[in-house]
């Protein structure tokens, strides 16, 4: 009975020595960054969830419960930039894997350091380019007319130049286009730094059995880098769901041309700022999330399947 108290006693012990004075002076230090992320993270949060309940311009308002929701849902406008944001992600997340996955294996096969130090540097080069002068680049060379470089090029083999900004078939095509030219850097910096984790005795092996470069790739490379295709997977559909600048500075806050690049960031942007309805855009706002939120549950519960199988 004795020894049972005692152990008891013993454990309050340890319990109340878990708070030291360097515990508290490292929670001091730490105030700052923790009212930071309560001020302008938490509670933006919670007030947007707040507000997404109310009829409000984000100053005075009225409650109106699942209201808000309810007309987002029944907008078309809403459905069409949820749409079109799909679209351009989908497009966006598939080709820009694709290309660099590829880029960084043709780097990381040059026989030469120098070489593969240079290709890292000029195609990381666009992913330190602001978005705002990526686009104003971009218009350039798409501009629709004769006057744009790319349309002057195809000029030259007798093709006629094409509204690549300006007509609905080709303006978000466009956009995956310049998006794609954005990240490649950073895709391609991160394959390459995966690649030369794979261990070399599995090339080895493979070698022995009579494996090519080929099968070398698909049967070894890529499954090993499985993990790193379900980051850039699922970093890149929440990138592409929450694109903004750049359609907003090539179509502007109507998504022109014919509503193509009208977003649901922008959907949002247009009904907070211009409708001055911060009800509305707070609820399209979550329900964003949501799409965002199931999107990565599915890649990720498809990742875990496979894992099972």
């Amino acid at each position: 009975m004795s020894a049972n108290v005692n152990a008891i006693s013993g454990r309050k012990q340890i319990r109340k020595r878990r708070w030291t004075r360097n515990d508290r002076i490292g929670f001091l230090f730490a105030t700052p960054m923790l009212l930071g992320i309560i001020s302008f993270s938490i509670y933006p949060i919670a007030a947007a969830l707040f507000m997404s309940f109310q009829q409000t311009n984000g100053i005075m308002g009225h409650w109106v419960g699942l209201h808000n929701y309810s007309i987002v849902l029944s907008d078309s406008v809403f459905w069409r930039s949820l749409y079109n944001t799909m679209f351009m992600g989908v497009l966006s997340v598939v080709s820009g894997i694709v290309v660099s996955f590829v880029l960084a294996s043709l780097i990381n096969s040059l026989p030469w350091t120098f070489g593969r130090n240079f290709f890292k540097s000029v195609y990381f080069l666009p992913n330190v380019v602001s978005a705002v002068a990526t686009s104003i680049l971009f218009s350039f060379l798409f501009y629709p007319g004769e006057e744009g470089l790319l349309n002057f090029l195809l000029g030259q083999i007798g093709l006629g130049p094409v509204g690549w900004f300006t007509d609905p078939t080709f303006s978000r095509f466009s956009i995956v286009l310049m998006s794609m030219w954005g990240a490649l850097g950073y895709n391609t910096i991160i394959f390459l730094a995966a690649l030369q984790s794979v261990p070399r005795d599995l090339y080895e092996a493979a070698e022995v059995d009579g494996a090519n470069g080929i099968r070398k790739w698909r049967y070894i490379t890529i499954p090993y880098l499985r993990p790193v295709f379900l980051f850039m997977v699922v970093m890149g559909t929440i990138g592409g769901m929450k694109r903004f600048t750049d359609v907003w500075l090539i179509g502007g806050t109507a998504g022109n041309p014919d509503g193509t690049l009208l977003t649901s960031v922008l959907y949002i942007y247009r009904t907070a700022f211009i409708g001055h309805q911060m009800g509305l855009a707070t609820a399209a706002s979550y329900l964003l999330f949501i799409v965002i939120l199931i999107l990565t549950v599915l890649i990720l519960r498809t990742n875990r399947r496979h894992d099972i199988d």
